[in-house]
């Protein structure tokens, strides 16, 4: 009976040890921003508690550079690759680098263009765009009772997020109860705060009046406010929108500057891809989309929020 106890608490350290031995390489799209910051924050907290190995890089908004990390990962013989994509339309090739070196790849947040053929040990985790703008945009429109003007900031336009996000916006505002809504510019804004603020700053300069702001993310919408506040406009006149209920965006909500924001759980797509490339490691099989549901936040409900970043 000693025996067989011995051997049994052998294999299991054994399998602890090469459980723990797993190395998981990661790439992020671009680490200044705040929203992808969580997610590696979320990623490697989670890991920890799995006792896996995060080897982070971040591809400072470099697809490029991007295409090294993956090579450079299954070169190095890591157990499974997550991206967070610098450009949607790149992912095919680091698709076909990570199928051809048989490790596991698994996309986070920015949904990859070659969602559909991605191969059996391939996913993505990230939130269906679709429900970001729409729920956005909805609350702006009643918040304007369905009648104003408004300007679009936009994150990127080689993301699929900015672009499918900046859709919903146009879906919502063509429907019958916000048609009366009309969108005087619409701009890239680099999901900068800084660049936010320029855009804001200058169609103020230019004369440009408008009744709310709707950005893609948090961030733009952040800068917006700033500008305003330079301006000396008021934030109660003019709403301001964003996406992905950052900590900061709560702190803007609660003082009254920032009117909507949708929560993106950035820690839940962390841990979802580290999850999903931990069973792609152990051969189980995996869902190509795991996904993880947005929620609108206002001032009435953002309580419910604070502690999830």
């Amino acid at each position: 009976m000693l025996k067989f106890l011995s051997a049994t608490a052998l294999v299991l350290v054994l399998s602890s040890q090469a459980y723990a031995a797993d190395r998981i390489g990661v790439s992020m799209g671009f680490l200044t921003t705040n929203f992808q910051t969580l997610i590696a924050n979320g990623m490697q907290d989670y890991a920890k508690t799995k006792g896996i190995d995060l080897q982070v890089e971040d591809a400072a908004n470099d697809v490029n550079k991007q295409l090294d990390q993956v090579r450079n990962f299954a070169a190095g013989g890591v157990s499974a690759i997550i991206v967070d994509p610098v450009d949607s339309d790149g992912t095919p090739a680091m698709s076909k680098i990570a199928e051809e070196a048989g490790i596991p790849l698994i996309y986070v947040n920015i949904q990859p263009t070659d969602l559909s053929s991605l191969g059996k040990k391939q996913a993505f985790v990230g939130s269906n765009e679709t429900e970001s703008g729409t729920l956005q945009t909805k609350e702006v429109c009643r918040m304007l009772g369905g009648k104003g003007d408004v300007v679009i900031m936009v994150g990127d336009l080689t993301s699929q997020a900015a672009r499918q996000r900046t859709a919903d916006v146009h879906d919502v505002l063509n429907a019958g109860e916000c048609s009366g809504i009309k969108v005087l510019r619409e701009q890239v804004g680099n999901w900068s705060r800084v660049d936010g603020a320029d855009l804001v700053s200058n169609w103020l300069t230019s004369g440009l009046k408008f009744d709310a702001v709707i950005a893609n993310n948090d961030e733009m919408a952040l800068g917006a406010i700033a500008a305003l506040k330079s301006a000396g406009s008021s934030t109660d006149k003019t709403l301001v929108a964003g996406i992905d209920a950052t900590p900061d965006a709560l702190q803007a909500m609660k003082a009254g500057d920032l009117k909507v924001t949708v929560f993106q759980d950035a820690k839940a797509q962390g841990r979802g891809a580290v999850d999903t490339a931990l069973k792609a490691i152990k051969g189980d099989q995996i869902d190509r989309e795991v996904w993880i549901p947005f929620k609108l936040v206002t001032n009435e409900n953002m309580g419910q929020f604070e502690h999830l970043n």
